[in-house]
């Protein structure tokens, strides 16, 4: 078996496939760098304030992959004392890119894998409509013994209207949203 085989089974820690073209992890290095040249990744969001290495940002340029690093536009030094576990503009930018098709493969990452990025995702289930305790499951079982209950009050409490909705959605969102519409209006009718 030569050296090229085995970096394909090296995924970064916490990698997940959130939704067709939507990938999840913690911050990639060299070897996880040909396990993701198979998922054509165009866009990277960066979540944490923290910069990437200079392998990672040669892999990144090499790949003409863009990067928007998120963490680093949204993060205040100076930043009042808060609850928070993150900024509602973090989370705000980071599904507003991640529901845009036309940066489509993309992959958030930060840090951990878990923290800011299993925010970002807990968002995106609630504005798909899951349930709050499907949410916190998955969000448990990528953190595992690392969950914050404040990341996931934060999910409970973020305001979904902040999000404006970018022209080019997902074919599975636009999908997900029109059954929740029919399921709200099969409700409707069954109440009358």
């Amino acid at each position: 078996m030569g050296s090229n085989t085995l970096n394909i089974l090296c995924p970064p820690e916490q990698f997940g496939i959130v939704e067709p073209g939507i990938y999840r992890s913690d911050m990639i290095q060299q070897p996880h760098f040909s396990f993701l040249k198979q998922f054509g990744i165009k866009t990277l969001i960066m979540l944490s304030p923290e910069l990437p290495n200079r392998v990672t940002n040669n892999f990144i340029e090499e790949g003409n992959i863009k990067l928007v690093h998120v963490g680093m536009a949204t993060w205040k030094p100076t930043q009042p004392s808060t609850w928070r576990p993150v900024s509602e503009e973090l989370i705000k930018e980071g599904l507003e890119l991640i529901l845009n098709v036309e940066t489509h493969p993309i992959l958030i990452m930060c840090t951990s894998g878990i923290h800011e990025t299993g925010t970002l995702v807990g968002c995106l289930r609630k504005l798909e409509g899951w349930n709050f305790s499907s949410i916190v499951t998955e969000y448990r079982a990528y953190a595992g013994s690392k969950a914050r209950y404040v990341n996931e009050q934060f999910i409970e409490l973020f305001d979904l209207d902040l999000v404006t909705l970018p022209l080019h959605l997902p074919p599975w969102f636009i999908h997900q949203q029109k059954m929740l519409t029919e399921e709200e209006e099969e409700l409707k009718q069954q109440n009358m």
